[in-house]
């Protein structure tokens, strides 16, 4: 963890690193009041219940923009991109600066980090959220989905799974879901959808290590049907299928998969998919 006579770095430094889960601070002298804010769903700041995140929709681009990188430097040119793109204000520094006044009030009723005067830092060249990247669901989400991953890798199926849910029920809904995203939150927002559905088909993959295909079979379906070229979901429906015992459906399956993929991008399914045709037509062992 950085302690405050650290220096904060940089945004795209902080872009290149994990996030990693840590024990959360207060904000406040002496409210007690652990406060926590969430990206992976509506844009919020959580204290004692109620949600005191900025309404304002500029303000809470601003926020989002911040707290995508908790206690590191977002750069002011980053901040101009995402809130205005290609066509920003004459007195485009003065605006920021006056949203930065009207964020920097809103979280100032949070409390103030000891030895700060404010949560939101003024650092060049941009500004930094003073807070415990502990406090931020994409963080916990970022923790446990390694976690997992490494419990997966050494065959730790029960503590993969376990991991791998706790970090998907972070989820509230899309990312962002109450932000007006620009170029550079609309990236990130992509960036955290695709983690989202690479830690779900792990949790599948855990799942099916512990002999729960039968109780999967209708969420891949689902899966399936809402993105049809997804040679991973379709994957691991064939190996439910095949463990299942039904296997003339998970021919079917890798069929009409394969008709999409050539009739849509003009490709062969990827080579684990042909080895999972191959153990099909030979009857062989389960995958």
């Amino acid at each position: 963890m950085r302690r405050n006579g650290e220096n904060a770095v940089t945004y795209a430094e902080a872009m290149t690193t994990k996030g990693r889960s840590e024990a959360a601070i207060r904000l406040g002298e002496g409210s007690g009041t652990a406060v926590r804010f969430t990206l992976l769903g509506p844009v919020e700041v959580s204290s004692n219940g109620e949600d005191l995140a900025p309404t304002a929709p500029k303000v809470l681009q601003l926020l989002a923009m911040l707290l995508s990188c908790p206690r590191q430097i977002v750069p002011t040119d980053a901040i101009i991109r995402e809130l205005w793109a290609s066509e920003p204000p004459r007195s485009v520094r003065k605006t920021l600066h006056i949203y930065i006044h009207h964020l920097r009030r809103s979280l100032d009723a949070l409390g103030r980090p000891e030895g700060r005067e404010s949560i939101l830092v003024t650092k060049s060249p941009g500004y930094l959220l003073w807070i415990d990247p502990a406090q931020v669901d994409v963080t916990q989400f970022r923790a446990l989905r390694e976690q997992g991953r490494v419990q997966l890798r050494g065959k730790d199926y029960p503590a993969a799974a376990d991991s791998l849910r706790s970090a998907l029920e972070l989820w509230a809904g899309p990312p962002l879901a109450n932000v007006r995203c620009g170029p550079v939150l609309s990236a990130y927002a992509l960036e955290l959808r695709e983690q989202r559905r690479s830690t779900q088909q792990l949790r599948i993959e855990a799942e099916i290590n512990l002999g729960m295909a039968g109780e999967l079979v209708g969420e891949l379906r689902g899966l399936v049907a809402a993105d049809p070229l997804d040679e991973g979901c379709t994957g691991q429906l064939i190996q439910v299928l095949h463990h299942c015992g039904r296997r003339s459906e998970a021919m079917a399956a890798y069929r009409e998969l394969r008709t999409r993929l050539n009739r849509e991008l003009g490709v062969e399914p990827c080579d684990e998919l042909r080895q999972l045709h191959r153990d099909l037509l030979l009857n062989g062992e389960n995958p």
